[in-house]
């Protein structure tokens, strides 16, 4: 079997961003069964890709590893099972690791034919754009009546979760942790915004609604948030996690991730039965492995949606490959909004 010589960003060791990558030559196999190989336009960028960089990450490959999860590209090569109309297409795809390289290997179904779109645009469509849309339409769909809160609501996922909520006609609230990023959340929709660093926002939450409950929190922060998300949940409330970003912050090793489970406290089955609330996981990397016709199904339905003008993705930079570390750098400092993209 022939090989593909290639370049890449290798993770080299955990770190500050300016010394944790290193570009060196990547060799890549070519595809076989229902693989295709994409030539690498541009990749986004993921909060996974920081914590996979700080040893946070336990799904991260060992060092030296190639991370990244979307990219677009070109299909320039199909294996043998693909769907052989697809070389030659620009695509976007997901990828599982590997995606700062010029060139990836992926499976056919993790791919969607697009136009011109600008790629950093269609790349938020990936990541961030398929899993609110696993989480607002596929997992347990928004509804009319519904009161959703959304934390890093400025971010990816909490700005496509806030336009697919508002599709649904729900009432949004969207939590921020700077001012500068409150007018962009109204833009798109939020009917409250709270800014944590102001005061508690769970006691924000409770003034703005009387005291009334929400339907959903779709919590990527997890660790002291989740005792107040799950206190502000009403009956049939639905308490979403899909990360850890608080434990991102410590600073104290093993230390910081027992405190961080501390803060979550335990859940007992029958206290979830007995209150009528729910708390839901989700891991796109376990959805992909193991039901990999749902990421497609999501993908597909995202690009849609974008190509009919119902939800506008938000980028917050693009980046030349070679400002890499920057682009990480700003990632990590929570000052961006929306995707980022590193453009070869």
């Amino acid at each position: 079997m022939g090989t593909i010589k290639s370049e890449a960003y290798f993770l080299t060791k955990k770190g500050n961003a300016n010394e944790a990558f290193d570009l060196r030559p990547l060799e890549i196999k070519t595809p076989k069964n229902n693989e295709v190989l994409i030539e690498v336009e541009a990749f986004g960028l993921n909060y996974a890709d920081v914590m996979a960089r700080r040893g946070l990450y336990r799904e991260a490959p060992p060092f030296p590893c190639v991370v990244g999860y979307e990219v677009v590209g070109r299909i320039t090569r199909v294996g043998p099972d693909s769907d052989q109309s697809k070389l030659g297409k620009r695509v976007v795809a997901f990828c599982r690791f590997g995606g700062y390289a010029k060139h990836v290997i992926t499976d056919d179904y993790a791919t969607v034919a697009v136009g011109d779109q600008p790629a950093e645009g269609l790349l938020s469509l990936c990541t961030q754009a398929v899993t609110a849309y696993y989480m607002a339409d596929y997992l347990t769909p928004v509804h009319k009546i519904d009161t959703v809160l959304i934390h890093a609501a400025a971010g990816g996922v909490g700005t496509m979760l806030i336009q697919l909520a508002k599709l649904k006609g729900a009432t949004v609230i969207a939590k921020v942790g700077r001012s500068e990023k409150m007018e962009l959340v109204k833009s798109l929709g939020a009917d409250y915004v709270v800014n944590y660093n102001d005061s508690d926002y769970q006691e924000q939450v409770e003034k703005l609604l009387n005291n009334q409950r929400i339907d959903i929190s779709y919590n990527p922060v997890a660790g002291s948030t989740y005792k107040k998300d799950f206190a502000l949940l009403g009956s049939g409330g639905r308490l979403i996690l899909f990360g850890g970003s608080e434990l991102s912050n410590g600073k104290w090793g093993t230390l910081s991730k027992l405190n961080f489970v501390r803060k979550m406290g335990l859940v007992l089955p029958i206290g979830l039965m007995m209150r009528s609330k729910n708390i839901l996981g989700v891991n796109m990397l376990k959805i992909a492995d193991n039901k990999p016709k749902v990421l497609e199904y999501c993908l597909q339905s995202v690009v849609d949606l974008y190509s009919e003008g119902k939800i506008q993705p938000q980028v917050g930079g693009v980046y030349t490959f070679d400002k890499i570390a920057d682009a990480h750098a700003d990632l990590e400092s929570g000052k961006t909004t929306g995707k980022l993209a590193v453009k070869w």
